[in-house]
């Protein structure tokens, strides 16, 4: 035995890895439509945001459908193991509105909510033994959340914003 498959680096799952990706790299795109939209309208979520959210919410229905699947195939007809992924997003999306603010009509910690569900999906990807995936969605937020600070805070609030006005960040 080699140390990959010690640690369960097999590709014994139902929908291929680089499927999976794929679909999460479409909810990133269709996400970063709605977050850009949303941010040049001024909104408090912007571009960011609605990325990461996008993409832990196809992550953690993947990952649910995975489950599913890998209890049918272990001869499991009353297994509800959809359950785990149900409190692991309930006690991040707590943590996650904790760090959510509003003060003098400006809304802070959306992005760092989002990122936090975000990484609740990357652990759960990762237990369940999709490292690439796993590994891949942390890239990809990483570059959402980096790379995309400049433009969001730059370029979509200065051309929504009045003249000499300060507007929300998407933090």
């Amino acid at each position: 035995m080699d140390w990959a498959t010690s640690i369960g680096f097999q590709d014994t799952h139902h929908t291929a890895q680089h499927i999976i990706f794929l679909r999460l790299l479409v909810a990133a795109l269709l996400g970063a439509a709605i977050g850009f939209e949303r941010g040049a309208a001024n909104g408090t979520a912007g571009l960011r945001t609605h990325m990461l959210i996008a993409v832990a919410a196809a992550l953690f229905t993947t990952l649910a459908f995975e489950i599913y699947d890998q209890a049918l195939a272990g001869g499991s007809s009353t297994a509800d193991p959809i359950r785990a992924i149900e409190a692991v997003t309930a006690g991040i999306a707590f943590l996650g509105a904790g760090a959510i603010f509003q003060q003098r009509g400006n809304v802070q910690g959306l992005t760092t909510g989002a990122g936090m569900w975000l990484a609740g999906a990357v652990g759960v990807a990762a237990a369940m033994g999709y490292y690439l995936i796993a590994a891949g969605v942390a890239l990809l937020a990483v570059l959402v959340l980096a790379a995309l600070r400049a433009f969001s805070h730059h370029v979509v609030e200065r051309d929504a914003a009045p003249e000499g006005t300060e507007q929300p960040r998407d933090r």
